[in-house]
C-alpha cells in the first residue's frame, strides 16, 4: 500500500472516523483504523461494536493494499505533521511508514483481515433532513436522554416519523425534551431508539449546512450517510415511553416570560441551590406564581436567595419546588425571545413551551417542598 495525500483533507477524515475508536477494549483491533484503497481512493473505516464509522477520500494511490493502524497514535502523528502532503506507505516488514518534508514515521500494524465488518444494513425505512435541523434537533433534546444503564431504553433518543413529521424525544425519568420538524419528502411512518452515544459523536460529525443526511433503519440497526461519511449503529430494544400520554394537555396556571431573563435568574439562583456544604442533598428552588409576577428562592446552610421578575400570568396562583438545572438545561436549548411556562398543580409536571408555534416542548417534574 502506497498513498499520498494532503494533510487538510485527511485531518478531515480522521477527525470523523476517531469516534468509533473503542476506549475501553480487551480487543487490540478495536483501537485501530481501518485503511483500505480502492482505486484512487482511501476508506478508513472504525468500529467499537456499537457504533461504526466509514469515510471515504479521494487521494493518488499509488499502491493498492490494506492495514490498521493504532488510531490514536496515527492521528496525532498527523496532526502535528506540517501542512502539505503526507507520503503513506506499508513497508515490506508491515510497518506503516509516514513521511512529511524532513519527518519520517514508522508504526506497528494490525491484520486488516482481523478487523470486524460493519453490519450490513438492509434498509426497510429511511428519511432525508438537511444536516442543519438534525444537528439543531439532536442539540435541544440529547440532554435529557438517560445515564442510568438500569433502564437502557431512555439512554437513547426516540425517532418517530408519524403523518411525515419527525419527532425527536428523549427522557430520563424527571423531564421529557420533544423536538418536532416536518419533512420536506414523504416517508412511511417508523419509530427507532437511537443510542445517545452514537447521537452525540454522530452531531460532531454533521455540519451546520444545508447538506443531506440520510438516516435508514432495519430491525435493530440504524444507517446514517452524508457526502462521503457513513455511520452504523445498533437500535435500542424495548418499549419507549408513551411521551403523548405524559405530556400534559390542560394547564392551571401559565406565565409568559422573556427567555433570557428567567433564564438568567435561574443561572444566579442555582448558585445558592448547589453551594450547600451537604453534597449529598438536594436543594430545590421555590417557584412562587402570582397575579403579574413570578418569585424563585431557595434557602440552604449556605444562605438565602429570592428573584422576583414581573410576567404576564393567567389562571391560578400557584407553589412549586424544581431542580434549577432541568430547567436551566431547557432554557439554554431554546432561542425565542419568550416562552410560555405551564404548571398543573404542585405535583404536576411543568411544561416550557414555545410561544409562536408547537415545535418543541420541555416536561419538568417537580419535587415534593417540605413543609415550612
Amino acid at each position: 500500500m502506497k498513498i499520498v495525500c494532503y494533510k487538510d483533507k485527511l485531518i478531515k477524515a480522521l477527525n470523523s472516523v476517531v469516534k468509533g475508536v473503542a476506549s475501553k477494549t480487551t480487543m487490540p483491533i478495536l483501537e485501530g483504523i481501518l485503511i483500505q484503497t480502492n482505486d484512487n481512493e482511501i476508506k478508513l473505516t472504525t468500529y467499537d461494536l456499537e457504533i461504526g464509522i466509514e469515510y471515504v477520500m479521494e487521494c493518488d494511490v499509488l499502491e493498492q493494499g490494506s492495514t490498521v493502524v493504532n488510531a490514536i497514535m496515527f492521528s496525532e502523528i498527523i496532526r502535528k505533521l506540517p501542512d502539505t502532503e503526507i507520503k503513506i506507505s506499508l513497508n515490506s516488514n508491515n510497518l506503516l511508514e509516514i513521511e512529511c518534508e524532513g519527518a519520517l514515521y514508522k508504526l506497528a500494524t494490525m491484520n486488516p483481515e482481523e478487523f470486524p465488518e460493519l453490519p450490513k444494513i438492509e434498509v426497510e425505512n429511511s428519511i432525508e433532513i438537511d444536516q442543519n435541523v438534525l444537528k439543531n434537533m439532536i442539540r435541544r433534546t440529547i440532554f435529557a436522554t438517560s445515564n442510568e444503564e438500569s433502564r437502557p431504553i431512555f439512554t437513547g433518543c426516540l425517532f418517530e416519523i408519524e403523518n411525515n413529521k419527525l419527532s425527536l424525544v428523549a427522557v430520563d425519568g424527571f423531564r421529557l425534551a420533544l423536538r418536532k420538524v416536518f419533512l420536506t419528502k414523504q416517508s412511511n411512518d417508523f419509530s427507532a431508539v437511537i443510542p445517545g452515544k452514537t447521537l452525540i459523536e454522530l452531531n460532531k460529525i454533521i455540519t451546520d449546512s444545508f447538506e443531506p443526511i440520510k438516516i435508514g433503519v432495519s430491525k435493530n440497526q440504524a444507517l446514517f450517510e452524508m457526502d462521503n461519511c457513513k455511520i452504523v449503529t445498533r437500535i435500542l430494544d424495548g418499549e419507549f415511553l408513551n411521551y403523548k400520554n405524559v405530556i400534559p394537555n390542560n394547564w392551571e396556571t401559565r406565565i409568559k416570560v422573556n427567555k433570557n431573563n428567567i433564564q438568567d435568574s435561574f443561572e444566579r439562583i442555582s448558585l445558592i441551590s448547589s453551594s450547600s456544604v451537604e453534597k449529598e442533598k438536594k436543594y430545590p428552588v421555590k417557584v412562587q406564581v402570582d397575579i403579574g409576577k413570578v418569585t424563585i428562592l431557595c434557602t440552604n446552610q449556605t444562605g438565602d436567595a429570592k428573584e422576583e421578575l414581573y410576567v404576564s400570568t393567567e389562571g391560578k396562583n400557584l407553589e412549586a419546588g424544581f431542580n434549577p438545572k432541568y430547567f436551566l438545561d431547557s432554557l439554554k436549548a431554546i432561542d425565542d425571545e419568550e416562552v410560555y411556562i405551564e404548571f398543573g398543580s404542585s405535583i404536576s409536571p411543568c411544561l416550557v413551551k414555545s410561544v409562536e408555534n408547537n415545535d418543541y416542548v420541555y416536561m419538568i417534574l417537580p419535587i415534593r417542598l417540605k413543609e415550612d
